[in-house]
């Protein structure tokens, strides 16, 4: 069915819907995210229009990732609704071909979709996601500081008798470069000796290099210095694997990531959860056609209610919401990732096949 005249049909249907519905969400969330990065970051001294245009561009590959599911859920209900009520549907079933055998087109578009999302949207946003916080780095400048609080982990080196622990406001170049560092010193018997705040801090071999940086000593008066070198014996694939965020991170370079960081010992359940996301990606939006299936193959038939079409959105809803919960889950260690990313996949795709089974074949 998939190869023959009307699959073909059926899938150019199904591609042609889910290109015009990606353009529109891009139109909307350009929009939208332009007008959130304008107002957010219009008083930050390197901050221009074009600047702005460019960076939401750049972000844009990382927001429509999380909107995939739902234009897969609503390309499905358009499809098929369209398809009912025109009698193709119809005309297709009276020459004997069951709803598994049509179906199959529009289940294919849905894998390839996930496919595409996988292998190309996640490294687009991944690269964009670095860009974006390189740019807003730039954009802040000095003033980088005094806006919004820490947003990495704090790391503790002993090199000899030097006792530090390090933390930033963001990083840059996966991890390699922290912005607004602040580097806190302590003696054998855990006192603070020395904080060093610097406007940036750049792993450099066996040692970090401070930018403008303020020193200050219990008792003594805060001094400034363009740059000082604080030794350290972390090596550059650590600091990456223990600093760079999961979602940085593109699909192919997963897997050695997280080999990487077993070799530290550096927890992996969030590089585990978001691989195995991205691996489930295809089936999860197979789940979200088959939802779309179930509550749009005998709508014109039968004359169902809108609260049938609300009922199927409002259930591909709840499986995106849980499917992001139990995420959060596997990224803090509660659920093992495998679990917490395949188990709600497979439900939804269990629940929309029996449901469709009972409708199609009682």
């Amino acid at each position: 069915m998939i190869f023959g005249t009307l699959g073909r049909y059926f899938f150019r249907r199904y591609a042609t819907t889910a290109m015009w519905f990606f353009l529109g969400v891009i139109g909307i969330v350009y929009l939208v995210d332009f007008s959130e990065t304008a107002s957010r970051m219009s008083g930050l001294p390197g901050y221009t229009v074009t600047g702005g245009l460019l960076m939401t561009a750049v972000r844009l590959p990382l927001i429509l990732q999380q909107t995939v599911p739902f234009i897969a859920l609503f390309v499905g209900m358009t499809v098929l609704i369209g398809l009912n009520r025109k009698y193709e549907l119809v005309v297709t079933r009276a020459a004997g071909i069951s709803a598994w055998q049509f179906m199959s087109p529009f289940i294919a578009g849905a894998f390839l979709l996930g496919i595409g999302v996988m292998t190309i949207l996640n490294p687009l946003a991944a690269w964009g996601q670095r860009q974006a916080a390189s740019v807003e780095s730039n954009w802040r400048g000095d003033a980088g500081a005094s806006k919004g609080g820490p947003q990495v982990p704090w790391i503790r080196q002993i090199s000899g008798q030097d006792d530090v622990i390090i933390g930033a406001r963001s990083v840059l170049e996966d991890g390699t470069m922290l912005v607004d560092a602040v580097l806190v010193h302590f003696d054998s018997s855990n006192h603070i000796i020395l904080r060093q705040d610097a406007t940036s801090a750049k792993l450099e071999d066996g040692y970090w290099l401070l930018k403008n940086v303020i020193e200050r000593r219990p008792g003594e008066i805060a001094q400034r210095k363009d740059e000082v070198q604080v030794r350290t014996n972390l090596k550059r694939d650590f600091v990456e694997q223990r600093l760079t965020a999961p979602e940085t991170i593109a699909f192919f370079d997963l897997s050695n990531r997280i080999n990487i960081a077993k070799s530290f010992g550096i927890p992996t359940k969030a590089l585990e959860t978001q691989f195995h996301s991205l691996l489930s990606q295809p089936l999860l939006l197979v789940a979200m056609t088959l939802i779309a299936a179930t509550v749009s193959l005998k709508f014109s038939r039968f004359n169902q209610s809108r609260s049938v079409i609300l009922g199927g959105i409002l259930a591909g809803f709840v499986l995106y919401v849980v499917t992001v919960l139990v995420k959060a889950f596997g990224s803090s260690g509660v659920v093992p990732p495998f679990v917490a990313t395949w188990i709600p996949v497979i439900v939804a795709l269990a629940l929309g096949a029996t449901i469709l089974l009972h409708q199609e074949d009682g």
